[in-house]
C-alpha cells in the first residue's frame, strides 16, 4: 500500500483554463456568477484545484481565449498562485476565414493565416516556459467531391512539418483526432490512425493525444492507448467523458470502468513511470454544474481509476493469462476494480496535509461565495472569449 501511495503522490493532472468560464451545447451557452473574465482569474480559480487536490499544478492555456499582452507576467502570476503554464492549445476553428478548413484549406492565403497563428502559439510556449503545444483542427469537408482528400492530407503534413521545425528542442507538440464534427463527409485527422502516421514521419517531437470523448460508441480506447504507448507515440490525454459523441462531460461520469482499463493500460505499459513524459489533461466544459467543482471531481475521479489500476496484481494476472484462465485473468482485474480506494486516498491527501475531502473542504473554504461577490461587472469568459 506504501509502494501505491507513493506512486499517487507524483501524480500531476492538468485543468483546462476554458473550463473555468461559461460553457454549453451548441445550442446554449448558461452564464454563471462569479466566473472568471480574464485569463489571471481563470488561473486563481485553477489554483484553487490544485490546493484542494494537491495534483493539479498545470493550467492549459488557449490562444486567443487566453491572449494577453504580456506572457511573461501571466506565467509569473500563475507561479504566485502555486501552478504553472501547461500546453499552450491552437484555435483554427473559429475564424470565418477557416470555413473550409485552416491548415488543409483550398487556398494558400488561409493556409498561411492558420500557419502563422500555430507558430505564434510556439512563441507563447517560449514566454511562458511551456513545453507542449496541443493541435486539433476541425478541418474536413461535408460533401464528396467538395475537395480532394489526399491533397488536403498533403497540405497538413507540410503545416505540421512546419511548426515541428519551429520547436525548440525541449518542446514537443501532440496531434489530437475527431472522428467527425464539424465536417461529417470526412474529416482530416479522424482517427488515432491518421495522427500517429503524420507524427510517425515527423519524429519524436510529435505525439498522439488520446481525447477520451473523440470516439465511437463502443471503440476500444484501451487497445489504442496499449497501441501507443507501445510505440511510443502516446504524448497526452485529454480526459472527460461522453455519452453519444463529444459530450465533454466529467470524466468517469459516463463509464468509470472504461477510465480503469484505460490507466491499466498506462499502468502496464509504462506510461505513468515519471519518465515517459506522458501527460495527463483534463478537456471538459461544466455546462450547468459549477466550475471548480467539476474540475475537483474530475480530478478525483482520474485518482480513484488511477489507484485502482494500481492495485491490480501483475504476477497474478500474467500467471492466469499463460495459463488461459480467462475467468481467473478477468476476476484480477475486477477484484482491483471493485476495490473501494477512497478511504486510502482520504488518508493520503491527509498525509500531505490537506482535507480528506476536498469537494467538501471546498465548500466549507467561500472561495465560491467570494468570487461571486467580487466578479461583478466586465466580460465573462467562455466560448470565443
Amino acid at each position: 500500500m506504501n509502494d501505491i501511495k507513493a506512486a499517487l503522490r507524483r501524480q500531476s493532472i492538468e485543468t483546462p483554463s476554458w473550463a473555468y468560464g461559461n460553457s454549453g451545447t451548441r445550442f446554449k451557452v448558461f452564464a454563471q456568477e462569479g466566473v472568471p473574465r480574464d485569463p489571471y482569474e481563470k488561473l486563481a480559480d485553477a489554483a484553487q484545484v490544485h490546493a484542494f487536490t494537491g495534483t493539479a499544478p498545470r493550467v492549459s492555456l488557449h490562444i486567443p481565449w487566453d491572449k494577453v499582452d504580456d506572457y511573461g507576467d501571466l506565467a509569473r502570476h500563475a507561479t504566485d498562485l502555486g501552478v504553472r503554464i501547461g500546453a499552450i492549445n491552437a484555435n483554427v476553428f473559429q475564424d470565418d476565414d477557416y470555413r473550409l478548413g485552416s491548415v488543409t484549406n483550398p487556398d494558400p492565403a488561409v493556409r498561411r493565416k492558420a500557419l502563422d497563428h500555430l507558430l505564434e502559439c510556439v512563441d507563447i510556449m517560449d514566454h511562458t516556459g511551456s513545453d507542449t503545444l496541443k493541435l486539433w483542427f476541425s478541418d474536413g469537408t461535408n460533401y464528396p467531391g467538395q475537395d480532394d482528400i489526399r491533397a488536403r492530407q498533403d497540405r497538413l503534413a507540410e503545416a505540421l512539418s512546419a511548426v515541428y521545425d519551429r520547436l525548440g528542442g525541449d518542446q514537443s507538440f501532440l496531434l489530437e483526432y475527431k472522428f467527425f464534427e464539424p465536417a461529417f463527409y470526412t474529416t482530416d485527422v479522424p482517427d488515432w490512425g491518421t495522427a500517429y502516421a503524420h507524427c510517425l514521419r515527423l519524429g519524436p517531437k510529435a505525439q498522439v493525444v488520446v481525447d477520451t470523448g473523440h470516439h465511437a460508441p463502443g471503440t476500444n480506447i484501451e487497445f489504442i492507448v496499449a497501441f501507443l504507448l507501445r510505440e511510443g507515440k502516446l504524448g497526452a490525454f485529454d480526459f472527460n467523458s461522453r455519452f453519444y459523441a463529444d459530450d465533454d462531460l466529467m470524466v468517469g461520469a459516463a463509464d468509470p470502468f472504461q477510465l480503469f482499463r484505460i490507466m491499466y493500460e498506462v499502468v502496464r505499459g509504462g506510461g505513468y513511470d515519471p519518465d515517459s513524459g506522458v501527460a495527463f489533461m483534463l478537456d471538459q466544459c461544466h455546462n450547468i454544474e459549477p466550475k471548480i467543482p467539476g474540475q475537483i471531481r474530475s480530478v478525483m475521479n482520474v485518482q480513484e481509476a488511477t489507484a485502482k489500476a494500481l492495485l491490480v496484481d501483475g504476477d497474478a494476472l500474467a500467471a492466469a493469462q499463460a495459463a488461459g484462465d480467462v475467468l481467473g485473468a478477468n476476476a484480477v482485474l475486477m477484484d482491483a476494480y471493485n476495490t473501494d480506494v477512497r478511504p486510502m486516498l482520504a488518508e493520503l491527501r491527509e498525509e500531505q496535509g490537506l482535507a480528506r475531502d476536498p469537494m467538501a473542504a471546498y465548500a466549507r473554504s467561500g472561495y465560491a461565495e467570494k468570487i461571486r461577490a467580487e466578479r461583478v461587472g466586465g466580460r465573462q469568459a467562455g466560448w470565443g472569449a
